[in-house]
C-alpha cells in the first residue's frame, strides 16, 4: 500500500454557511493501480485529488503516504514527501514559456536533488515520442505535445503516484485519445500508479479500479 485516505471529511465555507464537499471517504493505492474517479461537475473531484497529493487540507481523517502520517509533517517534510512520492499532471500543462520542453521535465528533479541529470528525463522524451522536440519551447510545440511533456515532468523523480487531474479535458478528440493511451502505456511498462479524475466515460474506462464521486460519496464502478 502506497497510500491510505480514511474517513476523509472535507467541507467549506461560503456565504450560505458550511458546505460539505465529501464524509468519511476512504481509498487505498497500492502499486501499479490505475485507478479512474468520475463523476459531475462539482462533485469535488479535484479538491479529492488536492487532498492526495497534499495541497489541500482536509477536516477530519488521515492520510498516510508510504507510512507517513501527513497531519505530523511539518512544511519542509511535506514538501519533500510531495516532491518524492507525487507527481502531478493538470488540465492545463502549467509549463514555464521560458524553459524548452527538456528544461520543464527537469524542474521536479532540480527541486528535489538541486542537481540536474538529463538521462532520465531524455528518456522519457523519447518515450512519449517527443526525441526531437526537446530543444523547442512551449510556444513551439502543440496541445497534445505540450500534455505529453507535462506528463514526462510528473514522473521524472520517479513518484509513487502521478495525479492526473481531467488531464485531456483541454485536448481536441485525437489528442485526448493519445494522451488516455499513453497512460496506459506507462502503467502497465513502468508499473506506474495513477490516479485520474475525470468526468469522460472513454477516459475513465481505462482504470483497472474505476470509481463515481457523487453527492458526497466515492463508490465504485462498473464503467459501461
Amino acid at each position: 500500500m502506497i497510500l491510505e485516505a480514511k474517513n476523509i471529511t472535507k467541507s467549506f465555507f461560503n456565504h450560505n454557511g458550511r458546505l460539505t464537499v465529501f464524509t468519511n471517504l476512504s481509498l487505498i493505492i497500492e502499486k501499479s493501480d490505475l485507478i479512474t474517479i468520475m463523476g459531475p461537475s462539482g462533485s469535488g473531484k479535484s479538491t479529492l485529488l488536492n487532498i492526495l497529493g497534499t495541497l489541500e487540507n482536509f477536516d477530519e481523517g488521515t492520510l498516510n503516504i508510504d507510512g507517513k502520517e501527513i497531519i505530523k509533517q511539518n512544511n519542509d517534510s511535506l514538501s519533500k514527501i510531495r516532491n518524492q512520492y507525487l507527481g502531478f499532471v493538470f488540465q492545463f500543462h502549467h509549463l514555464i514559456p521560458e524553459f524548452n520542453a527538456l528544461e520543464n521535465v527537469l524542474i521536479p528533479q532540480q527541486i528535489y536533488k538541486n542537481e540536474l541529470n538529463d538521462s532520465y528525463a531524455k528518456e522519457l522524451l523519447q518515450f512519449m515520442g517527443l526525441s526531437k522536440r526537446m530543444n523547442h519551447y512551449p510556444s513551439e510545440l502543440s496541445g497534445g505535445e505540450r500534455s505529453r511533456v507535462a506528463v514526462a515532468r510528473a514522473l521524472v523523480n520517479k513518484p509513487s503516484i502521478v495525479l492526473a487531474d481531467e488531464p485531456s479535458g483541454n485536448l481536441d478528440v485525437d489528442n485526448a485519445k493519445k494522451l488516455i493511451k499513453l497512460f496506459d502505456k506507462i502503467n502497465k511498462e513502468f508499473e506506474q500508479s495513477i490516479v485520474i479524475a475525470t468526468h469522460d466515460k472513454k477516459v475513465a474506462s481505462i482504470g483497472s479500479k474505476n470509481y463515481i464521486l457523487n453527492k458526497g460519496v466515492l463508490s465504485t464502478s462498473d464503467i459501461i
